[in-house]
């Protein structure tokens, strides 16, 4: 089936900055069959992992796409995570570094009990940087990350080697 979804994917050359192939999930997004048979292939990810969350957490703003969907499909809670000043209420952040720069995430400071296990799903894995910085605001919390899945993984970036210790799931592969 991922072979099947990769067909959904493009590539666009130089985005966003020269040498950058950018995966492209908008058309796997726009067309209907593609984009449920997507979530429906990561909750079956999840379950042949034998994945064991309460809830399940994703960053903006893709990550919601997918995060949302599978969540109603594994009748799981959803727990945005965000950038800076975007949630209404009190919010716990994690500070994290990007290479030329660095940016936040933040989540509701009340959004996970101490003790649950969290799913967090994105749409794509790369270097890790964002992924590692939800896990460390997730442990903030005193929750536990029961895994990482992703719809697409970039095998040749460090991702991986960065989520190292954690349980790490991705449907498709470049």
């Amino acid at each position: 089936m991922s072979d099947d979804l990769k067909d959904f994917i493009r590539e666009v050359p130089d985005f966003p900055k020269p040498g950058i192939g950018f995966k492209d999930i908008t058309p796997l997004l726009r067309d209907a069959g593609a984009f449920s048979r997507s979530v429906a292939a990561i909750a079956k990810l999840c379950q042949d992992a034998e994945i064991e969350a309460d809830v399940l957490a994703c960053p903006e703003a893709r990550g919601f796409i997918f995060g949302a969907a599978l969540a109603g499909h594994l009748n799981l809670g959803f727990i945005p995570i965000r950038k800076p000043g975007k949630l209404p209420y009190e919010t716990s952040a994690i500070e994290y570094a990007l290479e030329y720069g660095s940016d936040r995430v933040e989540m509701h400071i009340d959004a996970v009990e101490t003790g649950q296990r969290v799913l967090l799903v994105d749409d794509l894995l790369a270097t890790g940087g964002t992924t590692r910085a939800c896990v460390e605001l997730i442990e903030k919390s005193g929750a536990s990350v029961a895994a990482c899945v992703f719809l697409v993984e970039l095998t040749f970036l460090p991702g991986r080697e960065v989520l190292e210790g954690y349980n790490v799931h991705s449907l498709i592969h470049y």
